[in-house]
């Protein structure tokens, strides 16, 4: 196997160890030590498998080393989002860009719903992928629980 440069998600890190997920394939990586990381950074490196097994990996070099902060705010949801819902059915996610970087998503859920539906997209794995994927370094959650609206906006700083 051969080097591999991407964006990683520091899933799992102790003392002696990390896993870290490619966020553009989803491939899980071992470290064989730890990298000096801690569980939810965010990593643009280099990694290659340690011989002679190869089954374990090693951080070649870091370009960037960030932190994504997910945040449940006490906000409206924007004018935008707002619209965007009126025009979709429960249980619909649009996904739109951001003016800017970034991206926006509209999620329609049933209004007794709305508190349970921003804890789940706050706990989810998927959601700090996405925002390193996206370049986001900062995961802001509003919801309007009459209007069954949550607004997720993924924000580069």
């Amino acid at each position: 196997m051969t080097e591999k440069t991407g964006t990683f998600l520091v899933t799992h890190a102790d003392e002696g160890s990390a896993v870290l997920r490619d966020v553009s394939d989803g491939q899980v990586h071992t470290m064989a030590s730890n990298p000096d990381v801690e569980e939810r950074d965010v990593l643009e490196a280099t990694i290659r498998p340690q011989p002679p097994m190869e089954v374990a990996w090693e951080v070649v070099e870091v370009e960037e080393r960030r932190a994504v902060e997910l945040v449940d705010t006490d906000l409206s949801p924007t004018t935008q989002a707002m619209e965007i819902a009126a025009e979709q059915a429960v249980g619909e996610v649009e996904r739109v860009d951001r003016a800017g970087d970034g991206e926006i998503h509209v999620l329609s859920v049933p209004p007794e719903r709305t508190a349970d539906a921003a804890a789940d997209v706050l706990d989810d794995t998927g959601t700090l992928e996405r925002a390193a994927r996206l370049g986001a370094v900062r995961v802001e959650v509003r919801a309007d629980d009459d209007e069954g609206v949550v607004n997720v906006r993924y924000l580069p700083d």
